[in-house]
Order: C-alpha cells, then structure tokens, then sequence
C-alpha cells in the first residue's frame, strides 16, 4: 500500500515542477517562494486550528487531525522547515535558469544518495529486484544528464547547475531526515506545522535579500504559482503518509518519487518546447523499467 501512495506522490511531484518552471519564467525566484510557503500554510492552517478547537471531533479523522506536541518536537520541525528552504531556495534559482529536462535528471540522483543513507542509517536491505529498480533508475538518470550536456551547459563552471546539485544533496539529507522524524511524530503534525515554520523564516528572507532589490528583479503574478502549493501539499501528503506505514522503505519512496522526471519531460516537450528530446526517449524508457522492478519488488 506505501509504494501506491508513493507514486501517487510521483505523479503529483511531476506536476508541481511543472508549475514550478512556469510560474519561475522571467519572474524574481523568492517572492514565487513566498507565496508557495503562504499558500502551503494556509492549505493547512484550518486543519491546525479546528484541530486545536474540537479535538475530540477531529480525532475522529486521524488522516486530517493536527494533534498537539511540546517545544520539544516543534523544534524538530523547525529543523525540518530549515532543510526543506535550503532545498527549495537553491532549486528554484536552478529551475528559473535551466531546462526542465535538465533539472529533473538531477534531481533524480537524489534516491541514490538517500538509498546510501538508508543502508547506513536505518539498516534497509534491498532484494534482487529492488536493486534492479535502483541501477537501472541510476542509470537512466545518469544517462539523461548526459544528454542534456548536447545543450551545450557546462556542468563544472555553471552556477546554476551547482545550485540544482546543492538542492539534490539537501534533499536527500531532508529525506532522511523524514523518515526519523516518522518513526515517532505524526504526518499531518510535520507537514502541517513545518509549512507555518517555513512561511515565517521565508518572510525575514524575502524582507532582508529581495525586497530592498525588488526593483532590478521585478515580480510578476502568474496562475501557476497557486498550482505549486497545490501540487507540492497533495504530493507531500501522500509522501508523509507512506513513510509512516510500518513497513515502507525511504529508499525505495524516495526512488520511485523520482519518477516525476517522467512528467517533467512530457511537458518539457509539449509546453516549454525544449531541446535533444529524442536522445532522451530511451533513458526514460529505463526510468519506466526501474519504475516496475521497483513494484514487483516491493509488493
């Protein structure tokens, strides 16, 4: 069941990078941001406060209900808001400046160093198929990289590629971190919660680095930047959720969450008209087979 929810997650995930790079065309990267972080926040805010008004009657709904905790655990969460913002502040300067379809095969380098941590942190073990899944996503993804080189980036002087590597790093550590935090605390605690936390910090940033600057980077409304909260909460959700499940493995969702590069790609091609498609078909081709071995190996 945690592997359903997992690439639901997936195909969510895709969408949300896809309102992502829409919303980010021409437009200053940390008031896009800021409204991600607000919209977040008040996706969930009225879970937190009829949570905290009729506690009994929301019980009733344990997939929605907020439960209370201490200073002690908020803390944990801040820790959370804190790594997820590194993640997403050096993300989105690299999604702004380059191809989806470059982004994407990055970001997809993420399950293999949350596989490395699993093994070392939590003990997960893997089966035959399962490995199958992971080396063939790996190479997939590292193939996809390599095509998207034809476009002429320089991967070792680009600015803009340190910044996708840097948030691909950080996401990994903030997977990681997830699944610890899920031993113990509950999903809509975290994700709730650590969405108020980020929408704080990100107000201080936003005041301090952009809005003295506001005018040499001008922000500018667009429809998709609602969709990314939208997008990225559902996609969270289910991701939460499945990691709270007795038996899931961080390893194989973070994996398989990878697979959004796959919706990327589509609309990499239909809506942003980007280039070296063809040379790219077959690498997906080996991100679907991962996708399956994944499966069978996990039911």
């Amino acid at each position: 069941m945690w592997l359903t929810f997992a690439f639901g997650s997936a195909l969510l995930l895709g969408f949300y990078d896809v309102f992502k790079k829409h919303a980010l065309q021409g437009n200053a990267v940390l008031p896009v941001l800021m409204l991600n972080t607000l919209f977040s926040s008040l996706i969930f805010l009225p879970f937190i406060l009829l949570s905290f008004i009729m506690p009994e009657r929301m019980a009733q709904y344990p997939t929605i209900f907020v439960p209370r905790a201490g200073w002690d655990v908020h803390c944990y969460i801040i820790l959370k808001a804190v790594i997820v913002l590194g993640s997403w502040i050096s993300g989105y300067f690299g999604m702004k400046h380059l191809p989806i379809t470059i982004v994407g095969p990055i970001n997809a380098t993420r399950p293999i160093l949350v596989l490395l941590g699993a093994m070392l942190l939590f003990g997960e073990r893997l089966n035959i198929y399962q490995w199958i899944g992971v080396i063939l996503g790996a190479v997939s993804f590292m193939l996809l990289s390599r095509s998207g080189r034809k476009e002429g980036i320089n991967f070792g002087k680009n600015r803009w590629i340190f910044c996708v590597v840097l948030a691909a790093v950080i996401g990994a550590v903030s997977g990681l971190y997830d699944k610890y935090l899920m031993r113990s605390l509950d999903p809509m605690l975290v994700q709730s919660w650590y969405n108020i936390y980020q929408l704080g910090i990100m107000g201080v940033i936003l005041l301090v680095l952009w809005w003295p600057k506001r005018h040499d980077s001008p922000f500018r409304w667009h429809w998709s930047i609602p969709l990314i909260s939208i997008f990225l909460c559902a996609a969270d959700f289910l991701y939460f959720y499945a990691l709270s499940l007795p038996d899931s493995m961080i390893s194989i969702v973070s994996m398989v969450r990878r697979g959004s590069v796959i919706v990327s790609f589509i609309f990499g091609a239909m809506l942003f008209h980007e280039k070296n498609l063809k040379s790219k078909a077959f690498d997906l081709f080996l991100v679907l087979l991962g996708m399956l071995f994944l499966y069978l190996g996990s039911r």
